[in-house]
């Protein structure tokens, strides 16, 4: 089957076709990878998968969307290491997701008084600790941002790390940019398609420089934003065009927006009752069972639900896509190859069983058992990460994690 041949992006050579997504793990101790996400991702590669993607690497500080993220500095990069060294040690190969929040963020350690965007606005998700207005970044904060994806590039690659991918999409500052509904800019960071591609295509062009040629930089990008006035598919397709013309080696096929239509990407269950009951503030409590059922909407689930706007991208251009969105059985992940594109991602199917591919490739299963609740958004914020609400052992050896501290040890 060729789901299980060899592959390749850029320079970097995979065993099969399939990647786990980059799906935020809650696994980060003191802002850095705890021995409890280096269990995590090595259980990924044992698992089967060609490569795992550890998520959300903020590029600075004031990237990150919350205090609790992740982000690159040269002091985590030992701690990167034996998370590289693990799952290299299991035959996968790894990429790390860098990100910068933007104007969508509750972080309360920023260096400046409010968030920064493309445009003055409101960030309804910073409402509550204070961060509810956003200034309009200038110049030298543009050219800075840039620096900062490079540079964490190039610690990424320093620290064993066998790709980046860059985050385009989903809301965040990249995608804020890009989209018109939140790029209101009237200067040459905004208003025309080409404008507002001027960020994406420097942090590239940075990213590239710091990594070299060789190196795989893929680019994660919405097939649309997935609300009234937000980005669209037919500039998507130009997006991708100009992201292959800018020397991405792959992109990933995605959609929605955080904080617009979070669920827009996943489809599926609402687990509004879990989320709040894992909300600390009392008050956002109170606004989640106000005004959940409202701001969290629900949107249907089907098998493959991006492909049909997926094939627009893949009759553009001729670069390796990334499908992602619905895939779970095998006979999916064969469709996507025949379909033309390159490789699959898949989030909530591994992290119900992440041995998947492995059974897969030996005939004993042909399905995965997840039944699309979409819990794991919850449980992702629970003392120890992510786990399937629905596999008791799973829950049981995250409390084991946590009575033993890994969820907050840097891993040695």
């Amino acid at each position: 089957m060729r789901i299980f041949q060899e592959g390749k992006i850029g320079g970097l050579a995979l065993r099969n076709r399939v990647i786990k997504a980059a799906t935020y793990e809650g696994m980060c101790a003191e802002r850095g990878p705890s021995r409890s996400l280096v269990r995590h991702h090595a259980e990924l590669a044992a698992g089967g998968v060609a490569m795992t993607t550890v998520a959300y690497g903020a590029v600075s500080a004031d990237g990150r969307t919350f205090a609790e993220q992740m982000y690159l500095r040269e002091e985590i990069v030992p701690s990167l290491r034996a998370l590289t060294d693990a799952v290299h040690a299991e035959g996968a190969a790894v990429s790390i997701q860098l990100g910068h929040c933007g104007a969508f963020t509750k972080n309360r350690e920023l260096s400046t008084s409010r968030p920064r965007g493309p445009s003055r606005g409101w960030n309804p998700y910073g409402a509550m600790v204070g961060l509810a207005r956003v200034d309009a970044m200038d110049e030298a904060e543009l050219e800075r941002t840039a620096a900062e994806f490079a540079a964490a590039a190039g610690l990424a690659r320093r620290a064993g790390f066998d790709a980046v991918e860059l985050h385009l999409g989903h809301g965040y500052l990249l995608s804020q940019f890009l989209s018109p509904a939140t790029n209101r800019r009237t200067d040459r960071w905004g208003g025309s398609l080409e404008n507002r591609l001027r960020l994406p295509r420097l942090v590239i062009a940075r990213v590239r420089d710091a990594v070299g040629d060789g190196f795989p930089v893929l680019a994660k990008t919405n097939l649309c934003d997935g609300f009234r006035g937000g980005l669209e598919i037919d500039e998507a397709v130009e997006i991708a065009r100009a992201l292959e013309a800018g020397g991405v080696d792959a992109l990933v096929l995605s959609a929605g927006f955080v904080s617009r239509s979070p669920l827009f990407l996943l489809r599926g269950g609402r687990p509004l009752r879990r989320m709040i009951g894992v909300e600390p503030s009392v008050l956002q409590k109170l606004l989640l069972v106000a005004f959940g059922p409202f701001a969290v909407r629900r949107y249907r689930f089907e098998d493959m639900f991006l492909l049909p706007l997926a094939r627009r991208v893949r009759d553009a251009v001729t670069m390796p896509l990334v499908l992602l969105g619905g895939v779970s059985s095998l006979a999916h992940l064969e469709r996507a190859m025949d379909e033309g594109f390159d490789f699959v991602a898949m989030g909530r199917p591994l992290l119900f069983d992440p041995q998947l591919i492995a059974r897969y490739r030996r005939g004993e299963a042909a399905t995965s058992g997840c039944v699309v609740c979409n819990e794991c958004i919850a449980e992702m914020d629970r003392p120890g990460g992510v786990a399937c609400a629905r596999v008791p052992a799973q829950l049981e050896a995250r409390a084991r994690e946590v009575r033993a501290g890994l969820h907050l040890q840097r891993p040695a």
